[in-house]
């Protein structure tokens, strides 16, 4: 396959669809771990290509109410946002992974409180199950201005 078809392919990361672009073919990436951040998984809590930061599903460490989970999913987020110098108003996409359709109201109360306006994309999905028996799980994508 010659190097422009490839640069120009689709790739699927933590069920977020991210188009690889000839712009970030040939360059580093650099890992986002902040501090207290777990040791020893086999994933970097965060990625930063270029301008680009991509931050993995993060769930909750507090169970029990969605509204709590989804705060602590946020704020995870935004631990690795600050750690890789980024900002919140910097997040472009976001995909939120629900254990229960139900919740996605009391979800969202929450969630308008992390974002500025514009608010980010958004996807919203149930699932079967999460990891951890959570409730929420969230992803992102951040983008800074070069």
């Amino acid at each position: 396959m010659n190097r422009k078809l490839a640069n120009l392919m689709a790739l699927a990361v933590a069920g977020s669809a991210v188009v690889w672009s000839p712009a970030l073919a040939g360059q580093s990436k650099r890992a986002v771990n902040p501090p207290g951040s777990p040791a020893g998984l086999p994933f970097s809590n965060g990625i930063v290509v270029g301008t680009t930061l991509y931050v993995a599903g993060t769930e909750g460490t507090v169970s029990g109410d969605i509204r709590k989970e989804t705060r602590s999913a946020l704020e995870n987020i935004r631990k690795v946002v600050d750690a890789a110098g980024f900002s919140m108003a910097d997040v472009v996409a976001v995909t939120v992974y629900l254990a229960d359709i139900q919740d996605f109201a009391a979800m969202n109360e929450v969630y308008k409180e992390f974002f500025p306006d514009p608010k980010p994309v958004r996807a919203t999905v149930q699932v079967a199950a999460l990891v951890n028996h959570a409730r929420i799980e969230i992803s992102a994508i951040a983008v800074k201005s070069p």
